[in-house]
């Protein structure tokens, strides 16, 4: 099959058939529209004469590109290359799949980075709650600590999602819906958001049932929910690195070494696997391994 169409029927099969989000989406069509440019480079434009040695040329060469791709880069790469191929030939598209023996490369285990207790309070209690958008950001940053939700999941949410009380409705990767509870504090803060701020907000745009709005009224977006953690984070002087993903790292780690056990926090965060959650219990080894250190007699 042509390049293009190939690659079209592809996504549109990821897209409608396996519903995965926009921003894995995305990623496909980045990863698999630099496949299909190299391809042409090569002067192939049919899936079909697509060799094993074709695939392994490109990975090499991506591989030693420079600068480097991260690990984690190069693996998703093979990985969307990979599916691509094997729809084909599970489709009877193509006859075989190129890509069989293809393996990413293993990438190196990372810890979550969390912050201290003392350290989230700061973050949270940062934005102004004398101004509007201070205390909508107030609100989207306790949500989010208290709830261990992606980012991308809190600016997905409805008004409607927080029908439920003392508990919020999130939809996660793959549409997969889970219950968690919200927590006084953060529902606190939404409603102060919901009833002094949002029908301002809404005012200003387009009727939408989305919970976090923007100051012209349109969805809170995911750069915009950024930008808010970041400057949160500068408002609270905290020096370490403070990304979209750490108020949930800091969520699960805190609950650890609270005594959580590790099933509940795999609920919590919507993890598929309990395995993927376990990365957390190392972090609280760590911490023992410090309080250990500091306070037995004879630790060192």
């Amino acid at each position: 099959m042509l390049l293009d169409r190939a690659l079209d029927t592809y996504l549109r099969h990821v897209t409608v058939e396996r519903g995965l989000s926009a921003h894995t989406i995305a990623a496909y069509r980045r990863d698999l529209g630099g496949y299909r440019e190299w391809l042409v480079a090569e002067g192939i434009s049919d899936t079909a004469e697509v060799t094993p040695a074709t695939i392994d040329r490109f990975i090499a060469e991506r591989a030693s590109a420079t600068p480097p791709p991260a690990s984690t880069s190069l693996a998703r790469l093979q990985s969307s290359v990979r599916g691509w191929h094997r729809f084909l030939a599970r489709e009877g598209i193509e006859a075989d799949d190129p890509s069989g023996r293809l393996r990413p490369p293993k990438a190196p285990r990372r810890l979550p980075k969390a912050l201290t207790v003392e350290q989230v309070e700061r973050l949270l209690a940062a934005p102004s709650p004398e101004e509007p958008l201070g205390i909508r950001d107030r609100a989207l940053l306790e949500l989010l600590y208290a709830t261990g939700a992606r980012v991308s999941e809190a600016i997905d949410l409805d008004v409607d999602d927080l029908a439920h009380g003392d508990v919020l409705r999130l939809r996660g990767k793959g549409s997969k819906e889970r219950i968690v509870p919200l927590g006084s504090y953060a529902r606190a803060a939404v409603d102060a958001y919901l009833t002094r701020v949002r029908p301002d907000l809404a005012a200003k745009g387009r009727a939408s049932a989305r919970l976090f709005l923007g100051a012209r009224g349109a969805p809170l977006s995911r750069q915009s929910a950024w930008l808010v953690i970041r400057a949160a984070a500068e408002g609270a002087q905290i020096t370490v690195d403070v990304s979209p993903h750490t108020l949930r790292h800091s969520f699960a780690t805190h609950l650890l070494q609270g005594g959580a056990d590790v099933r509940v926090v795999q609920e919590l965060l919507g993890h598929s696997s309990v395995a993927t959650t376990q990365i957390y219990t190392h972090v609280s080894v760590d911490t023992l391994r410090d309080i250990y250190a500091t306070s037995h007699p004879r630790a060192r």
